[in-house]
């Protein structure tokens, strides 16, 4: 199945930037889904289960959020925040036309798709978090400040992988094909042609400044309606095991599927990881 990538123009606070997408399936596709990645990552994280739910008969939008992949960096760093993301994501879904879809969020996108789904009349039909719920530690939160928003410099693509694979090593055992796919997605060349890391480091500036309280919002996910497939890994200290117990005591209609041997997140690569989902999707059609 091919990839077409695609650009749209959404306004912030401060003007407007481009949003960068990877549409997969017909473009006639009856179903709908956004896979949304997380902090530093890319759209083209989510190639694998993409292409799987274009079997579904699923047309699939997969963005880079601003400062990330080939999307535009922010004028200022303070418009890195759920607000702008929730913004560009609601352009995103009326530039497909889709007034339904079904979202699969990995850690912030995650985070983003659950306030979405908060929302009065929300487009959203099922919602999979993938490693996030509405509690993260600042002990985590510290834990991600030493590294988002770094910007080293690499000779080649063979140390970027290298990178990758220590500060991502809660990922789990992917294959040497994988991580070298998350490395080619990985990186852009700066004014001088050196090898950088593909965001805009500003995207850390409210991790440098430190977090002296955890982070909750149990009230957004009190508020949600549609029914959610949890994703955890075991090892998770982003979604701790207490926080996925509770989420299934209160709020919408929940579902927890743990994988083991792993952390913070499962990348959706995985063939078991890409049934559950799909499974999932599919149950109540």
């Amino acid at each position: 199945m091919l990839m077409d990538k695609r650009s749209f123009m959404s306004l912030g606070p401060h003007g407007f930037h481009r949003i960068a997408y990877y549409q997969w399936g017909n473009a006639h596709a009856r179903k709908v889904a956004v896979c949304v990645h997380g902090l530093t990552r890319t759209g083209r994280d989510f190639d694998a289960i993409a292409t799987a739910l274009t079997d579904d008969d699923y047309r699939v939008a997969c963005p880079d959020l601003p400062g990330r992949g080939e999307s535009h960096w922010l004028a200022s760093h303070a418009d890195y925040a759920p607000p702008v993301y929730m913004a560009d994501m609601a352009a995103l879904m009326a530039r497909m036309g889709a007034e339904q879809v079904d979202w699969i969020g990995t850690s912030l996108g995650g985070m983003v798709g659950m306030m979405l789904a908060a929302q009065p009349n929300t487009p959203i039909r099922r919602l999979v978090l993938n490693d996030v719920g509405p509690f993260i530690s600042k002990v985590a939160l510290a834990r991600i400040a030493e590294y988002v928003g770094a910007d080293p410099q690499f000779p080649d693509l063979k140390a970027l992988e290298a990178y990758l694979r220590e500060v991502h090593a809660p990922f789990g055992p992917l294959t040497d094909e994988q991580w070298a796919h998350l490395a080619e997605h990985s990186v852009r060349h700066d004014e001088t042609g050196a090898l950088r890391l593909h965001y805009d480091p500003g995207i850390g500036a409210a991790y440098r400044e430190g977090f002296s309280e955890d982070v909750e919002f149990w009230a957004v996910w009190d508020a949600v309606s549609c029914p959610v497939l949890v994703l955890r890994g075991a090892q998770s200290d982003i979604l701790l095991k207490e926080t996925a117990d509770e989420m299934l005591t209160r709020g919408p209609t929940t579902e927890i599927v743990e994988f083991p041997d792993l952390g913070h997140a499962p990348m959706l690569m995985d063939r078991a990881q890409i049934r559950v989902v799909r499974d999932w999707l599919a149950a109540d059609e």
